[in-house]
């Protein structure tokens, strides 16, 4: 169990996390019940989430207040387009996805994004960092928790042990003591705000699987 302020956080969450963990495209991933089509819809849309996740890294980074923060936020951005689009690029492929950039984005995906670059440019480190948290805590505790379970489908164990895996881990690891370093520091109306921008992009991250679970399209 977590101390300091991510404590703190987790306790906002657990309902939101607790309602991640029982959604049918979860429980369909260890399972293997779960559609490929489904899957691919979230794979599509993740690629265009992470495009714009790692964009809202490098805005937070450029707003941090060490250059040893400026640079983890760097390198995570980097990591994005180097290992998870690649292994998105790699599933895709063996679902016979060959044109993804014809699926457009969904409308769940472009306001959890839009949410994040607003909230990365247009606030303070404190309110961007706190928007991008719940990406980076929420996967790594679906993987660890989706891992023991396993898969009986080799595509979707893949995705599992690439957010169980030590490197994702320790990135979330380093992530999380900053995040208890920048706890101390703040007052409670801008800690207040914090929470309540960490709060909404959880909501987003169930939204998210959701919205794959229905293949989610524009209605008009």
């Amino acid at each position: 169990m977590r101390n300091g302020w991510t404590r703190r956080l987790w306790a906002e969450v657990a309902g939101i996390y607790s309602a991640i963990l029982q959604h049918p495209f979860l429980v369909g991933l260890t399972d293997g019940r779960l559609d490929a089509n489904a899957f691919a819809h979230y794979l599509i849309q993740d690629a265009y989430y992470l495009h714009d996740f790692a964009r809202a890294l490098s805005v937070v980074g450029s707003k941090a207040p060490s250059p040893a923060d400026v640079g983890m936020f760097a390198r995570h951005a980097v990591g994005i387009i180097d290992v998870e689009l690649d292994l998105h690029a790699s599933l895709l492929s063996e679902l016979g996805v060959a044109n993804s950039d014809a699926v457009p984005v969904a409308p769940t995906t472009r306001a959890y994004t839009s949410y994040l670059l607003a909230t990365a440019h247009g606030g303070t480190f404190v309110d961007g960092f706190a928007a991008v948290l719940p990406c980076y805590w929420i996967y790594a505790e679906v993987g660890t928790e989706l891992v023991k379970r396993g898969s009986p489908d080799s595509r979707y164990q893949r995705w599992i042990d690439s957010y169980a895996g030590e490197e994702y881990q320790t990135v979330v690891a380093e992530v999380l003591a900053l995040a208890d370093d920048v706890g101390r520091t703040l007052g409670p109306t801008e800690e207040a705000r914090a929470r309540a921008h960490f709060a909404t992009t959880a909501r987003y991250e169930w939204m998210f699987w959701d919205a794959a679970w229905r293949r989610e399209a524009w209605p008009v």
